[in-house]
């Protein structure tokens, strides 16, 4: 190189550094901030007593994202999912939510497995102003109290839930019912439910006894509970509650004179308590996989969660996991945005059917219409380990079997 050559070359460099150094910090900012992950952070209790359905809900949810980015992700931005363990607890939870907005930058939460830690979460997501999809049943996350524009609710909540199972199981077993209530938000809003429905229906309440949430011995409450001689039994609790329930119900000869309901009837729980155990026990679930000789988008979610993780198939609160998440990033798409209001607004647009039939959410407080599928626990005629329910009837997503807006406390 000559020494022409050297000096033009030394200004084209020169130039270039001297560009470099007078671009505007907003403008790298702004490009980093258009190539940075979208992120969802996903509290739910990995340990605990629901364990195993929040591990199935962070793997659903996972597909959600790789979904999202095997098609291309919103401009070339990829999505990224951040799970975090919030204990069952309700501080806890919000200690991790307000960590995933404030030092991990999430743009929006999906998440929760229990009616008082989802009220947590949405209280942190409220303040501020980040969406949050709720993957958990509550009735009090719908009322104008908790609720806000940021928020919406992907499950069933227990009015939904223990309505259907109630005009379902009332008029076949009979109007004398003992509930065992899980002594927590979600038992209590359980019981209220299938208390509204059964009025219509000249049901009785001959006693609703309360247990502590994470109870291992039922012993105490089974001869009060037979002594009253019950048509039904209804056991308002969730997980290894559930489980623990239904075993020592079962051993105690409960059913011989009474039908067992519940109004959350879990694929886990059942794997977990056995076919025996379980056998005749009835219930409501937001999805059950056997759907998909029914309903078409359950055999195509099926069959992607088949291949992803080694033939298994997906939970009911795995499929909310799914279902939570990529509603979010459908959103992100119609809105051409990552801002939280911006998807807020095109969210409550959607009408979608991501795996078990057509959804979509009521205007004025954002939770989504959806059906409700009534399954009875078996013993015998399976075709596999996994084909544990015979689905007895499918309720149709109507907005009549929600509480009324105006009960909710929204101005409509």
């Amino acid at each position: 190189m000559n020494s022409s050559d050297f000096r033009s070359r030394r200004r084209q460099v020169l130039g270039a550094g001297l560009a470099a150094a007078t671009t505007p910090l907003w403008f790298n900012i702004a490009r980093a901030q258009n190539n940075a992950p979208i992120r969802i952070g996903l509290p739910t209790p990995l340990t605990g007593a629901f364990s195993a359905e929040a591990q199935d809900q962070a793997r659903a949810a996972e597909l959600a994202i790789k979904e999202f980015n095997e098609s291309g992700g919103f401009n070339g931005r990829m999505a990224e999912l951040l799970v975090r363990d919030d204990k069952l607890n309700p501080g806890e939870a919000a200690t991790r939510t307000l960590e995933l907005i404030e030092k991990d930058k999430v743009n929006f939460i999906v998440g929760s497995l229990s009616a008082a830690t989802q009220l947590s979460i949405n209280g942190v997501c409220k303040d501020r102003k980040v969406l949050f999809n709720s993957i958990s049943q509550s009735d009090a996350i719908n009322e104008a109290k908790d609720w806000s524009p940021y928020t919406f609710h992907e499950a069933l909540n227990p009015h939904m839930t223990s309505g259907a199972v109630a005009r379902y199981a009332f008029p076949k077993f009979g109007k004398r019912v003992v509930y065992l209530t899980a002594d927590y938000a979600y038992g209590h809003e359980m019981v209220r439910g299938f208390q509204r429905a059964g009025q219509a229906l000249g049901v009785q309440t001959l006693a609703d006894i309360r247990h502590p949430i994470g109870a291992s011995d039922y012993s105490a409450f089974l001869p009060r509970i037979q002594s009253l001689k019950p048509d039904i039994l209804v056991l308002c609790n969730f997980g290894r509650d559930l489980v623990n329930s239904v075993k020592q119900a079962t051993d105690f000869g409960i059913k011989s004179s009474t039908k067992i309901i519940t109004p959350v009837l879990l694929y886990t729980s059942r794997l977990a308590g056995g076919a025996d155990a379980f056998d005749g026990v009835l219930g409501g679930t937001s999805y059950y996989w056997g759907m998909e000789d029914q309903v078409p988008s359950a055999k195509a979610f099926n069959d992607k969660f088949r291949k992803a993780y080694n033939g298994s198939v997906p939970s009911d609160y795995g499929a909310l996991g799914y279902a939570g998440v990529r509603s979010v990033l459908q959103a992100v798409r119609n809105a051409k945005s990552v801002e939280s209001l911006k998807v807020a607004e095109a969210m409550a647009a959607l009408k979608y059917d991501w795996y078990k039939g057509e959804q979509f959410y009521r205007k004025c407080d954002h939770q989504s219409v959806q059906s409700v599928i009534i399954v009875e626990s078996k013993s015998k005629n399976m075709k596999d380990k996994n084909d544990v329910f015979n689905v007895l009837a499918i309720e149709k997503p109507d907005e009549a079997s929600l509480r009324t807006c105006e009960e909710l406390g929204h101005k409509v």
